[in-house]
């Protein structure tokens, strides 16, 4: 099967990635993060409308106080997909792209996370308007260690003519009941389709964490101090330690059996 792969970003990428800011253009179907711009550069000379999204997560959305987007701290694989329509088309801020698969049913789409992350918000852009027969109505969510030792199922997902971010629900899938998944391999697999169609659209897919560090619980924003979210700027004048300590915020390690715990 074909595969298409957003190759993982190293540490000094991510705390090297620039924060650019384009004034003077707005795409009103824009996504609200600007986490993927690096794979997205605009070219010299020409203006991008995804650096103008840079910034905040949806500063008006109340639902996403204290949490921020990792999904560029992962590299991405689809099981087939269209010409120019791989995981760069999937992971572009604007749901006018789109990652379409191109094979047989289960359709999958994996996340490889570099290390071990707690998802506490997961949602996939959906769009029966435009792709009517391609858009799902019917996906399974898997979580992990790693694709090679087996994934457990945490979560479904299914719905009729959806328009717009769909909210996949984690609640009591971690431990002690909390709504979160600590994993390092997520992964979607979408099942049915509208009017069983063959091949499959999706517009976009966002993955959250809390952001547990000292004055970052209101919104959901970028670092501004260079650590490890894939778009921020590095600050020179910042303190390892004080960077390590941020980024055991995010990153958590596996309990001593190994055993992921979904329940």
């Amino acid at each position: 099967m074909a595969e298409d792969r957003a190759a993982a970003p190293t540490l000094q990428e991510m705390i090297a990635d620039h924060d650019r800011q384009d004034e003077g253009y707005e795409d009103p179907l824009a996504f609200e993060t600007c986490e993927r711009r690096s794979q997205h550069a605009p070219q010299e000379g020409i203006e991008s409308p995804l650096t103008s999204q840079c910034g905040l997560v949806e500063a008006h959305n109340p639902t996403l106080l204290g949490l921020r987007e990792i999904s560029s701290l992962a590299s991405w694989t689809v099981s087939t997909h269209k010409p120019t329509n791989g995981t760069h088309a999937l992971l572009a801020p604007t749901p006018q792209t789109y990652w379409q698969s191109d094979g047989p049913q289960p359709h999958l789409l994996t996340v490889h996370f570099f290390k071990l992350v707690k998802i506490a918000r997961l949602r996939v852009y959906l769009d029966f308007t435009l792709d009517e027969s391609y858009t799902p109505t019917k996906m399974e969510f898997w979580a992990g260690w790693s694709s090679s030792y087996g994934l457990v199922q945490f979560g479904e997902w299914a719905g009729a003519e959806p328009r717009g971010w769909q909210e996949i629900p984690l609640d009591g899938c971690g431990v002690g009941g909390k709504a979160e998944i600590r994993c390092m391999v997520l992964q979607v697999r979408v099942l049915e389709n509208h009017q069983n169609g063959k091949d499959t659209h999706i517009r976009g897919m966002q993955v959250f964490s809390m952001d547990e560090r000292p004055n970052r619980r209101g919104l959901a924003m970028r670092e501004d101090n260079g650590a490890v979210n894939g778009y921020a700027g590095a600050d020179p004048e910042s303190d390892d330690e004080e960077r390590d300590a941020r980024r055991e915020n995010l990153i958590v390690e596996p309990d001593s059996d190994g055993e992921l715990e979904l329940r």
